[in-house]
């Protein structure tokens, strides 16, 4: 029988580093949180290969004293608690004393760091754990350290990082966050011997925000303050015009730390419900300070989880502020009729436990392409350019208009690029109207048909760009002039990662530093639509999935979203001859009676059923 045994040392300081040290942003939020509960007001990161070789950061605060260096290494070793009181009143990022501890483990690390009073430092290494003895050191005041060959010494932790680009789209997250969260303090991030982010301390949040996200997300901004009890909420929520494919753009900070918190997203995206289409995400940038007591951030050695002692009053208070800030702005709600849309009415929740707060009550795809893989795109020339907002596009994106190649399959015009079905007009005696500039009700043998027009274009075009891919002909149109897409450097980072995949349905995806990647080609089915709103969707879709789908399952979600940014509107009134074409497309396709989503495409009311509903039987 096996006997129990204390771990050797080693040994449990990798265990410890397989909870605290996931990856190097891991590292570079540890180091971080460490120079910010040192005082310092200026923090410079440096990183190769997207920290798998490199990280280093630099800070200008306290230092730490040349005795105490071998202490920084040692597990539960910390300056920022004294006894278990102080646990219930912690103000610092940090507090743990495992970081170090976990790093030194599994990197080549070594710390130089020296007091503000002190005429010359000390530095000290710690490789796989062990440590030297301390040295001399006479850098400036405040502390530098350096992690190098990160899991170096765990070679299956190593194997699973991913690109260096995907790894520096996370750390680029946690600088973005420490930014948001400490805007006094000026922060520089470097990432193979490039500028990637210098952020002055004199920067104010919404110039942060502005930064990282750009001016499309800072301009569409709504200040939101509120104090209740011993708690205040600030910051910033967004226009719904401003909305996502996820909830990466909701950044909730409690007390300087970002957190992550399931019944305060939820709390969030009630206060938007009826201003989002469903499967939309709200922007926000929220600010919550509450007393050190009524939070326990003890919860998981990453501290992105917490636990309030109220939560439920706390959920209703973050409800009502952001859903009051929305009313102020006049924004028009959409309403669903209950009987059709059952939509959870939001209630407020019920504390068992003290309300501190005073609350106030408020109101599967199947396999796309085979094994073989994809034939080559068709590029279509430019012979001349066009300006359009703030890019230069080709004469010829405008010629690839869906709504253009209905019309112009009606009309008998052959110079449109898109031919993709030849078929016959409608039938004589086929009596098909719009309403609302979003249904097309049509009168058929079976009864009267409503047909959702949005929804039956974007099956039409899925159809047609799946056919096109296979077939190898599917057309795009290069921009002339490359288009810049802010995006975050998380975003960026993914859809770096996937250019192949995008340059197979015709987005062309290059570098340009940052959180900026260029766009050089677009598919021509889009026609009118904005390429760069289509192409921002497409990314928020990418960035939804923490786990990539298989190959099919990928190519077929983004040619839905293409079909669904490239399909007539609802609000888009159509001619006689379009409703005609779409009406005829309608049978040339597969599967119609759904879109690619899901959704219905149309409802159809029998001759019999009106007839009992005006008692004519």
């Amino acid at each position: 029988m096996p006997r129990i045994q204390l771990l050797p040392s080693l040994v449990i300081t990798k265990i410890a580093a397989g909870e605290v040290i996931e990856r190097p942003a891991s590292v570079v939020k540890e180091l971080l949180e460490n120079s910010v509960d040192a005082g310092a007001t200026r923090i410079d990161v440096d990183i190769e290969q997207g920290g798998a070789e490199l990280i280093r950061v630099v800070d200008n605060g306290c230092g730490i004293l040349p005795e105490d260096l071998p202490l920084a290494f040692a597990s539960h070793a910390t300056s920022k608690l004294a006894t278990a009181e102080d646990l219930f009143h912690i103000g610092t990022l940090g507090f743990r004393g495992e970081a170090l501890a976990s790093i030194g483990g599994i990197a080549r690390v070594t710390l130089q760091a020296r007091p503000h009073d002190q005429d010359s430092g000390a530095e000290i290494t710690c490789e796989g754990g062990k440590l030297s003895s301390a040295r001399d050191w006479n850098g400036a005041p405040g502390t530098r350290i350096e992690v190098r060959h990160l899991f170096y010494n765990t070679p299956v932790r190593r194997k699973f990082l991913r690109s260096p680009g995907t790894e520096m789209g996370h750390i680029s997250e946690i600088f973005t966050r420490l930014a948001l969260a400490k805007p006094n303090l000026h922060l520089t991030l470097r990432h193979n011997g490039k500028d990637v982010y210098e952020v002055p301390g004199s920067a104010g949040l919404l110039d942060r925000i502005g930064l990282f996200f750009g001016p499309e997300v800072r301009d569409k901004l709504y200040p939101v303050e509120r104090c209740q009890g011993p708690a205040m909420l600030s910051g910033f929520i967004a226009d719904p015009a401003c909305e996502r494919g996820n909830a990466k753009m909701q950044y909730l900070f409690l007390n300087g730390r970002w957190i992550r918190d399931r019944s305060l997203g939820h709390a969030l995206q009630e206060a938007y419900r009826g201003l989002l289409m469903t499967g939309r995400f709200a922007t926000a940038f929220l600010f919550l300070d509450l007393p050190p007591d009524q939070v326990d951030v003890n919860v998981h050695p990453t501290k992105a989880e917490v636990r309030f002692r109220d939560g439920h009053a706390l959920y209703s208070f973050v409800f009502g502020c952001v859903r009051e800030r929305l009313r102020e702005e006049k924004l028009t709600a959409r309403l669903f009729p209950t009987s059709t849309l059952a939509s959870p009415q939001v209630q407020e929740p019920k504390s068992n436990g003290p309300n501190w707060f005073q609350a106030r009550p408020e109101e599967a795809s199947s396999p796309l392409f085979s094994d073989a893989g994809l034939p080559p795109v068709t590029f279509l020339p430019s012979p001349g350019v066009k300006n359009q907002g703030s890019g230069i596009r080709s004469q010829e994106s405008e010629v690839g208009s869906q709504r253009s190649e209905v019309r112009d399959q009606v009309a008998g015009n052959q110079e449109s690029h898109y031919q993709p079905w030849v078929y016959s007009p409608p039938q004589a005696g086929v009596k098909a109207i719009q309403l609302y500039d979003a249904y097309l009700v049509l009168e058929t043998p079976e009864g009267m048909l409503v047909i959702d027009q949005h929804a039956l274009h974007e099956r039409i075009l899925f159809e047609q760009l799946k056919r096109r891919i296979r077939e190898g002909t599917l057309e795009i149109q290069r921009l002339l002039v490359p288009e810049p897409v802010e995006l975050s450097a998380e975003q960026a980072a993914r859809s770096l990662e996937q250019r192949d995949a995008l340059a197979q349905l015709g987005w062309g995806v290059e570098d340009f530093g940052g959180g900026t990647v260029l766009l050089t080609s677009y598919p021509a089915i889009l026609g009118k639509r904005s390429p760069v709103e289509a192409f921002k969707g497409v990314v928020d879709f990418l960035s939804a999935k923490d786990r990539l789908p298989t190959r099919e399952q990928l190519f077929s979600d983004l040619l839905s979203l293409m079909a669904c940014h490239a399909a007539v509107r609802a609000g888009d009134p159509l001619t006689q001859e379009e409703i005609a074409a779409l009406v005829a497309l309608r049978e040339m396709a597969d599967d119609t009676h759904h879109c690619p989503h899901g959704r219905p495409t149309s409802l159809l009311f029998s001759k019999h059923d009106l007839d009992r509903q005006f008692r004519r039987t």
